[in-house]
């Protein structure tokens, strides 16, 4: 059963929307593949070899890749494909 102008079924695929979307910004962060660098791609530092074994497919240097992790990432917060009931509140 749907309230106002929504159709049935639409509350569950916005849930359904939003998922997908997280799942989707989830896997574009997935560890690194392909040969280790000997350098960091943003600071050009060495990276030790010990952490290029450890993580096959290493770019970043520990400094670097701490900043990455640390840094404040925006995130849209609603749901933008809400419906114009959902926006009434």
């Amino acid at each position: 059963m749907a309230g106002g102008w929504a159709r049935d079924g639409a509350v569950q695929e916005q849930i359904d929307a939003s998922i997908q979307d997280e799942l989707k910004r989830m896997q574009a962060n997935k560890a690194p593949v392909g040969e280790s660098r000997t350098h960091c791609a943003e600071c050009e530092e060495e990276i030790p070899e010990a952490r290029r074994k450890a993580i096959p497919g290493v770019k970043l240097c520990i400094d670097c890749m701490q900043d990455r992790d640390t840094a404040f990432k925006s995130r849209q917060g609603f749901n933008r494909r809400g419906s114009k009931d959902s926006q009434l509140k």
